[in-house]
């Protein structure tokens, strides 16, 4: 397991942490940084660049596989047992929406819960030791993992005159 070094830097207002985000990631510093702040803010999600989640992906698929699954199960049994009532259909449609629409919401949800874990990472065994308790009480943070570009790191994050500015290492 190695170490990474990086700055960890703590704002007072969210404009400024907004601003050196987006300027550490013109300067490439994209998928180095972690954002740290009290509660979720927009503002940050947008600065980070992030787009729409993929976890409706997983959600769309597993529903369109329960409708499927809740149509094609019972069809099935019909016509292994054919229960011929009345003169009816031995495939009557109508009567397979509801297992099909329970199908549907059943295979979303978890699929969904699925796609939650599988994107998120989660359960993450290794979780950063860099963070500062002033995250739960307002202040803003800007962690980078810098390597060797660490000055230029340091350059973009003091202009934006953070409240504190220090080394720091992630397991």
């Amino acid at each position: 397991m190695s170490n990474s070094s990086g700055i960890l830097a703590s704002f007072d207002y969210l404009d400024d942490t907004v601003e050196a985000i987006e300027e550490l990631r013109r300067s490439g510093f994209k998928g180095d940084m972690t954002a740290y702040a009290a509660y979720p803010d927009h503002h940050i999600v947008h600065a980070r660049g992030y787009g729409q989640s993929p976890v409706r992906v997983f959600t769309v698929v597993g529903g369109l596989t329960g409708t499927a699954t809740g149509f094609a199960f019972p069809s099935f049994a019909s016509l292994d047992w054919p229960l011929i009532t009345g003169g009816k259909p031995i495939l009557s449609i109508p009567a397979y929406v509801i297992p099909a629409f329970e199908l549907t919401i059943l295979f979303g949800v978890l699929s969904t819960v699925i796609g939650l874990f599988v994107l998120s990472r989660l359960p993450n065994a290794t979780p950063s030791v860099v963070s500062d308790p002033e995250f739960s009480a307002g202040r803003y943070g800007v962690y980078v993992r810098s390597g060797a570009r660490s000055d230029e790191a340091r350059t973009i994050l003091e202009k934006y005159q953070p409240a504190e500015l220090r080394e720091g290492s992630d397991a």
